[in-house]
């Protein structure tokens, strides 16, 4: 006789428990959303605009990626 599925979710979710983990719940932006991809469109306006008027924005970038050199 086959075991039932919440048995065998529920030894699934023992183990996971076991090796240390938790389960964790998030919410995120339902892409399928009427209007989401100019929602994201005038974001990505807003974050491009005020790169511009950052001079330090290039000596961060610079720097930040230096930083991660040698990450293998």
């Amino acid at each position: 006789m086959p075991i039932p599925v919440s048995q065998r979710v529920q030894k699934r979710r023992d183990a996971l428990r076991a090796a240390g983990l938790r389960p964790v719940q998030i919410w995120v932006p339902d892409t399928r959303r009427p209007g989401f991809a100019d929602e994201c469109r005038r974001q990505s306006a807003l974050a491009a605009a005020a790169d511009l008027h950052d001079p330090e924005l290039d000596m961060f970038l610079e720097d930040a990626a230096a930083s991660t050199e040698g990450w293998e």
